[in-house]
């Protein structure tokens, strides 16, 4: 589990939760189903108005990543590419092909061993396995936005309650009871949407991105590794060479 997303989010919070204490206001003044409705509600409309089913529901899905990073890999993969080498070098390319049960669960180093145990032309391997990789970043970063997009929508659905609340407001001027409901509902509202948006919304997104391009950067090493051992290159070498991506 990822802590530090936890603290910053806690920390986040619990700023303002200690500052609306602090200057003598009650949280449960912060509570109003109703500006909580509009904000949600609306938010996550458009989005779904804006986002292909598929795409939004792959957003969600991502923002365990949050809390629980998907793992990097490299090390492993650096371990296998190195065994592989070793293989390739003593006993040649389609020794490799009893090992293909190993990467069944990862789909993309399955088709890069297969095709390096058909022989594939370096040249093709690369160009193959790189349109995959933009491939799959494009769909990740399109998940990905939709939290970018909640994030853009939500202060002005919080800006949209306010104004339904002055409406309420207005509409009862004469009833000086229902003025409180009203009043709290428009302010609250805009806190809701202003917060949301750069306390969760934005952030997840920024992490998720972060996530993709880490993901991204593993499935080039595991590229640069294979051609290394299409080339015949020196195991050490190509070790070295895929060590060059982990920061």
């Amino acid at each position: 589990m990822d802590k530090v997303s936890l603290v910053g989010l806690l920390l986040g919070l619990g700023a303002i939760l200690g500052g609306q204490t602090l200057e003598g206001g009650h949280v449960g003044s912060l509570v109003q189903p109703a500006a909580f409705l509009i904000v949600m509600g609306g938010t996550i409309g458009a989005v779904l108005l804006q986002s292909p089913f598929d795409v939004f529901l792959g957003g969600v899905k991502m923002a365990k990543w949050v809390f629980w990073p998907p793992s990097q890999g490299h090390e492993r993969a650096i371990e296998r590419i190195v065994v592989w080498s070793n293989l390739a070098r003593r006993e040649g390319l389609l020794t490799l092909e009893r090992h293909l049960d190993e990467v069944e669960g990862d789909p993309f180093m399955l088709r890069g061993l297969q095709m390096l145990v058909d022989a594939f032309e370096p040249v093709h391997l690369r160009e193959s396995l790189e349109i995959e990789i933009d491939a799959w970043a494009t769909q990740m970063r399109q998940c990905a936005r939709i939290w970018e997009s909640a994030g853009g929508y939500s202060p002005t659905i919080g800006i949209l309650g306010a104004v339904l609340g002055l409406i309420h407001v207005m509409e009862n001027l004469s009833d000086p009871t229902k003025l409180g409901s009203g009043i709290a509902v428009a302010f609250v509202a805009t806190i809701y949407g202003v917060g949301l948006a750069n306390l969760i919304l934005l952030p997840i997104h920024k992490k998720l991105l972060s996530h993709i391009g880490t993901q991204a950067s593993c499935r080039e090493m595991i590229i640069d590794g294979l051609i290394g051992i299409a080339n015949g290159d020196n195991p050490r070498i190509i070790e070295n060479r895929m060590r060059g991506y982990i920061q």
